[in-house]
């Protein structure tokens, strides 16, 4: 009797689905089993020409989580979910099958009536053919479906790095923010999404604090700093000033208060905002690690005050 094997893929990446490929393959030997093996061994070009054949003379079915599913689940739950819901598709087929072998040590069919048939085999995708079969099924569907991403949300890449974690991944989402694709419980998603500055609510306020931020700038220069970039924005952070001197370069937080009586920059700096701060100031140097990678970076804090907009006060934080 056949075997019905089980593979997965996308299990690490910060975007898209996660996929379980199931596949019985024909009793009758073919030619192109000895072809098969672990997806990531093979080309794209060869995964493509094995897929056409595989679903076209096997059993094949393929189980989906979202990345939404994911996030709400955890990636154990979310194998278990996949894995049920190939194994469903393929039972509905009505082809038969003496034992379930799933790639890997967990059997995600425990406390279900398969759980008896079912074992498990470490590297299973370059020992047992029909796992293998089961990887290039998963793996092609799963690029299909990241090309097609990549039209949706062209910035990403997502034809390329296909949702890991590429540098190139990485920097596109801190330019242009997370889709409803990534999973927010990876990180860094999960520490941008948790770290999202605060945006200011009016034309009036952001007026106010552009030219607030204009009259540190203006201080700074006087101070023998450079400044490198004024009001720095992606959808997750912003920097109001970022100047350089000596071997230093500050990242500098704008408050404006309307008197004295409202206290000094100092004051604004709540844990939270702290927080933020050193976000926004390790993802930028992250992302320009060649241009200051030999600058001390430090925090600072500035408060413009009056109607006449007077600096009160600028310091960098301990």
């Amino acid at each position: 009797m056949p075997i019905l094997g089980i593979d997965e893929v996308g299990r690490g990446p910060l975007a898209g689905p996660l996929v379980i490929g199931a596949v019985i393959l024909p009793e009758k030997e073919k030619p192109w089993f000895n072809d098969l093996k672990d997806s990531k061994k093979l080309t794209a070009k060869k995964r493509e020409s094995l897929n056409k054949v595989i679903v076209t003379e096997s059993t094949t079915s393929l189980g989906w989580v979202a990345a939404e599913e994911l996030d709400k689940l955890g990636i154990t739950e979310s194998l278990r979910l996949a894995t049920r819901r190939a194994v469903k598709q393929i039972q509905s087929l009505h082809t038969p099958f003496s034992q379930i072998i799933i790639d890997g040590n967990i059997n995600f069919l425990t406390n279900t009536p398969l759980e008896k048939y079912t074992s498990t085999c470490i590297k299973g995708d370059s020992k047992i053919r029909e796992i293998s079969a089961a990887s290039i099924i998963a793996k092609v569907a799963r690029d299909h479906y990241m090309i097609e991403l990549s039209t949706k949300y062209p910035n990403y890449g997502f034809d390329k790095h296909v949702g890991y974690g590429t540098k190139t991944h990485r920097e596109a989402i801190y330019k242009y923010g997370l889709t409803p694709e990534h999973r927010h419980s990876f990180e860094p998603c999960k520490s941008i999404s948790n770290f999202i500055s605060p945006t200011k609510n009016t034309k009036n306020t952001t007026n106010i604090g552009k030219k607030a931020e204009s009259i540190v700038a203006e201080y700074l220069k006087s101070q023998g700093h450079t400044i490198i970039e004024q009001n720095h924005k992606t959808p997750y952070y912003e920097i109001d000033i970022i100047s350089t001197k000596d071997d230093k370069i500050y990242f500098t937080e704008v408050k404006y208060r309307k008197n004295a009586i409202h206290g000094n920059g100092l004051d604004a700096i709540t844990t939270a905002k702290l927080r933020q701060m050193h976000f926004a100031a390790e993802s930028y140097l992250k992302f320009n690690k060649s241009k200051f990678q030999n600058y001390q970076p430090l925090l600072a804090v500035a408060s413009v005050t009056d109607l006449n907009y007077q600096i009160q006060t600028w310091f960098p934080l301990p």
